[in-house]
């Protein structure tokens, strides 16, 4: 612990602990013009993130392997998480890879609830899994569709926050960033399940952050817009052309650019939380206006 009286380069100090890894340390600075907040966490957080075999979740977990941090990946294709797992081992961190479908209740509780003690230190949890399938109006969509949508963005949202919270409130620290959508915002048409989903996320990234607010746990909804990525395949059910067309004309989000807002609302010091946020590449204002070339 160190106070005002002592004359110290804080600034070198703070270079040096940053540069150090595997210690779980908090150190309160003085106030001085050079340090913007006065409370450091020094560590390598465990950072679990839901559906990483692709897109946004690969994206968001070898950004933060990138930056030094433990992964725990979860997705239903083992051999694309493998390769994922590997890949981020590279980067000299540790990786659990788990093969897990979040909308399967039991195995999600059974497997995080098991996990060694040596993981059960989670820093952040990245709500991630989650599709759309099919672009039909309300009449002629598939339910089969809409319960995967709701089992998986919804229900597999609430199983995997409900099973991680534990160790949150355990060890009085956490965040759960829910990766929402501008679907979430404005209803479109042919969107209609899909977008109520992501509504629900929205609402229910809300009702996290009031009702664990006792808990000083933070949680962020983060609401990307049109990003190229394996969803339009998904939605469109392997027909690239139709998945192509939905980027045609402009410059979508990449999935590098979700996995860096990700880090950044992670990495704020411990008494900020962005609570929602909304992205879009420039092309786009929101669900309905995107301004298209040729």
């Amino acid at each position: 612990m160190f106070n005002d009286a002592l004359s110290v380069d804080y600034n070198t100090i703070h270079r040096l602990l940053r540069c150090a890894r595997n210690i779980d340390v908090y150190f309160h600075l003085p106030n001085i013009n050079t340090i913007d907040n006065s409370l450091f966490t020094i560590q390598n957080m465990i950072i679990l993130i839901t559906g990483a075999t692709s897109g946004f979740g690969k994206a968001i977990a070898l950004k933060f392997a990138r930056e030094g941090h433990n992964c725990i990946i979860t997705g239903r294709r083992e051999d694309k998480l493998k390769k994922v797992a590997d890949e981020i081992a590279k980067h000299n961190v540790q990786v659990l890879p788990l093969v897990l479908d979040v909308q399967d209740r039991k195995a999600v509780g059974n497997t995080i609830t098991s996990l060694e003690q040596r993981w059960q230190n989670i820093d952040v949890l990245v709500n991630n899994a989650g599709l759309a399938l099919g672009r039909d109006t309300f009449d002629k969509a598939d339910i089969d569709d809409w319960d995967t949508m709701i089992d998986t963005n919804v229900k597999g949202l609430l199983y995997m926050s409900k099973a991680v919270l534990p160790y949150f409130i355990k060890n009085k620290k956490g965040h759960i960033i829910n990766i929402g959508s501008t679907a979430g915002k404005e209803v479109y048409e042919k969107g209609n399940v899909y977008c109520a989903s992501k509504f629900a996320v929205n609402a229910i990234s809300q009702a996290q952050r009031i009702d664990l607010l006792p808990h000083r746990i933070k949680v962020t909804c983060i609401n990307p817009g049109a990003a190229e990525t394996e969803f339009s395949n998904v939605r469109f059910k392997g027909d690239e052309q139709k998945a192509a067309a939905v980027y045609t004309g402009y410059q979508p989000l990449q999935a590098n650019d979700i996995a860096d807002v990700v880090y950044y609302c992670s990495t704020l010091p411990p008494n900020v939380c962005i609570n929602d946020l909304v992205m879009t590449s420039i092309a786009q204002a929101n669900s309905f206006y995107t301004y298209k070339q040729g």
